[in-house]
């Protein structure tokens, strides 16, 4: 396993990281896998993405998986979120609680397609922001 970094990596580091997540997330559903599977995905590619944001303009976050909170420390900033965007504190749900069973319904496709057209919208927002 790789010994952790010192540096949470650069701006660019992460939009990248955040791509990849949104590529696994619209990727077809393997065999065996879960729709709750791909919304974790999405979730992740918005999560990595804003925390790009952060990075880019030299502000701390919190290495936390609740974009709500995220978003929030963006706008005390003074940052104006679009409100497609502000979507994205639906995502926060597939961090953890759908991943295991009997917590939640299972994910229908509706929720997966709004979880990843959340996601894009996110990701899309975030390219503008950090080149």
């Amino acid at each position: 396993m790789p010994s952790p970094s010192p540096s949470p990596g650069s701006p660019q580091d992460w939009p990248a990281r955040s791509r990849g997540k949104l590529s696994l997330a619209t990727s077809p559903l393997p065999p065996d896998a879960f729709l709750e599977d791909l919304c974790f995905f999405a979730q992740q590619a918005a999560e990595l993405a804003i925390k790009a944001v952060y990075l880019q303009k030299g502000w701390r976050f919190d290495f936390v998986h609740n974009i709500g909170k995220l978003l929030d420390g963006l706008e005390q900033q003074g940052m104006v979120i679009a409100p497609e965007v502000q979507e994205a504190d639906q995502l926060s749900l597939y961090a953890a609680q759908t991943r295991y069973p009997g917590v939640y319904s299972p994910v229908t496709q509706s929720e997966y397609q709004d979880a990843v057209r959340i996601a894009q919208a996110v990701v899309a927002w975030v390219q503008a922001l950090v080149p």
